[in-house]
């Protein structure tokens, strides 16, 4: 049994690769997006309980990616985890609003992202209820 699911959103094919083998080494189901209709799909076929997502990627923009994931009802969206090389302290408070708790700049620490990862998922080895933007008010 995986500790749980994770999806990695990332168009370096190198770095997603080590990002994958180093989770998977964890005990992870990981599997890998390298652009954003791909990370769109992965979403509703894959279910990951934990998204790696870089913000910057070929067709459909990271934004957008993120903006899919919380469409999703509540308990299946994803715990996001923002990773980037470009991003600034605006895109880290616009990342906040749309529910992301975790940014990490690139480059970056391995060690970091583990640990990240780590931290998103519950003692029962699931995740804690994503903490995403409010339901709408019906």
């Amino acid at each position: 049994m995986t500790r749980g699911r994770i999806l990695i959103v990332e168009d370096e094919a190198d770095l997603a690769w080590v990002e994958q083998f180093n989770l998977e080494g964890e005990g992870y189901d990981v599997r890998v997006a390298l652009e954003g209709r791909a990370a769109i799909a992965a979403l509703a076929a894959f279910q990951p309980h934990v998204m790696i997502l870089d913000l910057m990627l070929p067709l459909v923009n990271g934004w957008d990616v993120l903006a899919k994931a919380n469409e999703l009802p509540r308990g299946r969206r994803p715990l996001v985890i923002v990773v980037s090389a470009v991003a600034g302290a605006r895109d880290q408070v616009r990342a906040e609003d749309m529910g992301v708790g975790s940014f990490l700049q690139k480059p970056f620490d391995m060690d970091d992202l583990v640990r990240m990862v780590g931290e998103k998922f519950a003692s029962n080895g699931r995740p804690s209820e994503s903490s995403g933007p409010p339901e709408p008010a019906v």
